[in-house]
């Protein structure tokens, strides 16, 4: 009989993360609605996951979260932690969606078995290092702020910026004019919508920001206009990356066979985790498709999860991987990513390599489930 890693106790925290307010087309945070846990096993060692709930986009809060990784969590008392298939399983039988707290107890099994087997998590997933450079993202506001904030980011030694846009097509060509004539020719734009666009909306905008040489626009369409997307592609100079209308393969697979998008965003909030995004992944790998290593507002625990799967992805071939850049106030990770201008990196020790400082802890409400 194979070895088994037993789950006895499982911890969870409301890890809320102060922070400067944050504005995309469909609200503003002024704090990041993160959920920390750890699943204890019999081996003597826990795995740890984070997620972070964005309810205007994935349709979570921190406590629908809470609420359901109690009921998660007691599903899990006396299973083996190593059959990674089996738990996700059970949390999928148990209720449909619920993506981004699933996401964090999917973390935590995949942080158990790397430790489990020795190996920083990267190579447990069969990858190996190599350069990753983060964009940084220019939240909406006025287009002279945003473009004082991209040139910032610029002399910050920032060299691909994503703009949010998806308020007003008007003002949003006037947000891409401005910032490309305060950051010079030479530095990669890329926009995300948000889906705050209808369908003649996104064609002007697309239309008259094509010019200022965008790499991609990230859904510029609510996902109920999917229809309308091949359309759009014919009529849009921009490529087209899908990230709201791709939850997990089966999206990935209807998005690439019917035409739908150039590219897709991974997100472990929209997947669950690190296993189906593994699936949308090779799914858009064989089709071609080239990916992006996306996410919410994490902190670096979520984020060295992100960094150790982009490692082992080759078809991820764009990172926005800026969360703990957009304003997080407090620092509530130990271990863990590190930036190096914007280049991210990470020691190899055995699993995600990250946790959460004992002190911050201590100010977080906290679930124990044995």
């Amino acid at each position: 009989m194979a070895e088994q890693v037993i789950v006895n106790k499982v911890d969870i925290y409301r890890f809320s993360i102060p922070m400067e307010p944050f504005s995309i087309a469909t609200g503003t945070m002024d704090h990041a609605q993160n959920v920390f846990i750890r699943v204890h096993t019999s081996a003597g060692f826990y795995g740890v996951g984070e997620c972070s709930a964005f309810p205007m986009i994935v349709g979570e809060t921190q406590d629908t979260c809470l609420a359901m990784a109690r009921e998660f969590a007691r599903l899990w008392i006396g299973q083996d932690a190593l059959d990674i298939a089996a738990r996700l399983q059970q949390l999928h039988s148990f209720t449909a969606g619920n993506t981004t707290i699933k996401s964090a107890f999917d973390m935590a099994l995949h942080d158990i078995a790397a430790k489990h087997a020795g190996l920083p998590l990267y190579q447990f997933l069969g990858g190996e290092k190599h350069p990753v450079e983060t964009d940084i993202t220019v939240g909406i506001g006025t287009p002279e702020k945003m473009a004082e904030k991209a040139l910032a980011f610029k002399q910050s030694g920032a060299t691909i910026l994503k703009i949010k846009l998806g308020k007003n097509a008007n003002e949003d060509v006037e947000r891409i004019r401005l910032i490309r004539s305060a950051v010079g020719d030479e530095m990669h734009i890329r926009v995300d919508a948000n889906q705050g666009w209808d369908f003649d909306d996104a064609v002007y905008a697309l239309q008259s920001i094509a010019p200022y040489n965008i790499q991609f626009c990230e859904q510029p369409m609510r996902t109920w206009y999917d229809d309308r997307l091949p359309e759009l592609m014919r009529l849009s100079p921009v490529k087209i990356m899908a990230d709201e209308s791709v939850y997990n393969h089966h999206d990935a697979r209807k998005q690439i066979n019917a035409g739908l998008c150039h590219y897709i965003n991974i997100k472990f909030s929209k997947s669950g985790g690190i296993f189906e995004a593994k699936q949308i992944h090779d799914t858009a790998a064989e089709k071609g498709i080239a990916c992006m290593m996306g996410g919410m507002l994490e902190s670096r625990i979520g984020l060295s999860a992100k960094l150790h799967f982009a490692y082992a992805s080759p078809n991820i071939k764009f990172y926005d991987m800026d969360t703990c850049m957009l304003g997080h106030l407090q620092d509530p990770c130990v271990g863990g990513v590190t930036y190096n201008d914007y280049y991210l990196n990470i020691v190899d020790t055995p699993g995600i390599g990250a946790d959460a400082d004992e002190a911050f802890l201590t100010q977080c409400e906290k679930f124990t489930v044995v």
